[in-house]
Formats: C-alpha cells, sequence, structure tokens
C-alpha cells in the first residue's frame, strides 16, 4: 500500500531499475508517515562512505509529537540494502552517470519501505515527447468512449 509518491521522478528521468529499501527512522517520524504526512518531491538519494542517504524528504511532525524530542523534518536519513546491492549501484551511479531517485514510500509486511529508482535524466525534447504521448492517449480513449 502506497503511503507518498514521487511522480515527478517519472516526468523527469527515465527509470532502468528499481530498488525496496528500508529507512532508519524515529518513532515520531514512523507516527506521521502512518498518517499520511511525508513528501518526496524535492527528495534525493546520495552515496556517502558506501552508504546511501535520503536527502530532503520532509516528514512533517505530528502536534501531538513528544515533548523531549525536537523534531527535524528534513534530517538525512539513512537507507538500508544488502551490501551487493549498494555496491552495484554505486558503480552504475559513478560509471554510467546514473542517479538515484526516490520513487515511493510504502508498506511491506507493516515496515515502512522506500523504492528508489536508477535513473538517467530527460531531456528537454524528451519530455515534451512524454507529454504529446500522454495527450493522444487521453485523446483515444475520449474516442474510443464516444463511439461505444
Amino acid at each position: 500500500m502506497s503511503i507518498a509518491q514521487n511522480k515527478k521522478a517519472y516526468y523527469d528521468y527515465f527509470i532502468e531499475e528499481k530498488y525496496e529499501a528500508g529507512i532508519v527512522l524515529e518513532g515520531w517520524e514512523v507516527k506521521a508517515i502512518r498518517a499520511g504526512r511525508i513528501q518526496l518531491r524535492e527528495a534525493y538519494v546520495v552515496i556517502r562512505h558506501a552508504e546511501l542517504y535520503l536527502i530532503g524528504c520532509h516528514i512533517t511532525a505530528l502536534a501531538t509529537a513528544s515533548t523531549h524530542v525536537q523534531p527535524d523534518p528534513t534530517r538525512t536519513r539513512k537507507l538500508l540494502l544488502h551490501a551487493d546491492e549498494i555496491q552495484k549501484l554505486i558503480g552504475k551511479a559513478e560509471r554510467a552517470g546514473y542517479t538515484l531517485v526516490p520513487i515511493d514510500v510504502h508498506y511491506t509486511r507493516g515496515k515502512i519501505k522506500l523504492e528508489i529508482g536508477l535513473a538517467k535524466g530527460k531531456k528537454q525534447h524528451d519530455k515534451r515527447a512524454a507529454e504529446k504521448d500522454k495527450e493522444w492517449v487521453r485523446e483515444r480513449q475520449k474516442i474510443m468512449k464516444s463511439k461505444t
């Protein structure tokens, strides 16, 4: 079940491969995510010291968060993947010119997971072509609907 999606990632990038990663979260963050208070729009994934980190993901704290905790909505969060997956991602991101983008936050067996994509950037003409294709699909559906 999806909690939040980054639809802009599909507009700006060609997503080649997808990986599911765990996220290191604090208690107030889990409660806020379960309430749907997460935004991935400006988030990105970086590689530091052979580990992956999620930067720029905004999690708004609930008003009922503990008084002894100072919530930081945009703190850097560590991503959890198997070591061989991390090595593969590091190799492709550094050599082949790919980037890592967060795509979706969802539940898997009761745990909160992040889907990240190995992506290559789109040029402006690619974005225009994708938009034309979407418009044509919508128009074709309208035509087919009106005929029946």
